[in-house]
């Protein structure tokens, strides 16, 4: 059993056809065929069928596909670890939600100039999620909201944005004082299981004000979309989306000490991809000034 083979047969069920994964690969469909023949003399049961014009796992098939993934990502990991980190290789970040359509493209705009063959794979996640999957080896780094947990010493964070907690209101609105429209106003609650909905719980309630709720919602653009509309106003992090998305609404900062959301990057500190991982934060870095 070689690498060449479980290549080739993960890659003939993620595309579904011997050709394609040959394309894929730079061989002959005959070539792939014989490989994943091989494969399948060495573990003694078939791991691919024919369906129509189309080639699906049997159930042996479907069984080992994770596992033949995962040896093939330790290969990899292997030889990134042998170059000390060099090679351009393959990294799997995780981002959260709204930093996918903010901080995200920038961030890659500049990576792809600077490194057009590096492989990104992105998944996403809730921060915490994705810290842990950070954490257990399950990704090699995430762009998170900074954890309000310690840092396990294994993982590496660096700040890459503060977004500062401020009152999103209807542009009618401009000028008038941040404390007296959060009570007099209708108030579009930030979810309070994410951090930023947290952060303004925290400082209305040090403030003693008692907001007239309407509804609470997790999406940040969805927010600022209902304050457009004039259904009220919401205490969010100064997100920059929010104003280059053509609502017509203000930001009005807060007349005391605002909360701030840290949003930053958490990689494995020691894990094959350290490295990699470092050179994406320089580049997120740099990519979102």
């Amino acid at each position: 059993m070689d690498a060449l083979q479980l290549q080739s047969f993960v890659m003939v069920l993620e595309l579904g056809s011997l050709s394609e994964a040959g394309k894929k690969l730079g061989v002959t469909p005959a070539a792939i065929a014989a490989r994943v023949r091989s494969l399948e003399d060495e573990v003694g049961v078939p791991l691919v069928m024919r369906s129509g014009r189309f080639v699906k796992p049997t159930q042996a098939g479907i069984n080992i596909l994770e596992r033949s993934r995962r040896l093939l990502r330790e290969i990899r990991d292997l030889r990134v670890a042998a170059s000390n980190g060099d090679s351009v290789g393959e990294l799997r970040l995780g981002v959260f939600p709204s930093a996918m359509t903010s901080l995200l493209p920038p961030i890659l705009k500049k990576l792809y100039d600077a490194t057009p063959a590096l492989n990104i794979l992105v998944s996403s996640g809730t921060s915490l999620d994705l810290c842990r999957a950070v954490d257990s080896g399950a990704i090699d780094a995430a762009i998170v909201v900074e954890p309000q947990y310690v840092i396990p010493k294994r993982c590496e964070w660096r700040e890459l944005a503060a977004e500062p907690l401020v009152l999103v209101a209807p542009a009618s609105l401009a000028g008038g004082d941040a404390h007296e429209l959060l009570s007099a106003e209708p108030f579009i609650r930030y979810d309070r299981t994410l951090l930023a909905g947290q952060l303004a719980e925290r400082y209305l309630r040090e403030h003693e004000i008692q907001p007239r709720e309407r509804l609470e919602l997790d999406a940040l653009m969805a927010i600022a979309a209902l304050v457009d509309q004039g259904l009220g106003v919401s205490l969010l992090p100064d997100w920059r989306p929010m104003w280059r998305s053509g609502l017509d609404i203000v930001r009005i900062e807060l007349p005391a000490r605002a909360p701030v959301r840290k949003v930053g990057l958490i990689w494995a500190a020691h894990g094959p991809r350290a490295q990699l991982a470092e050179k994406f934060y320089v580049a997120a870095k740099a990519g979102i000034r």
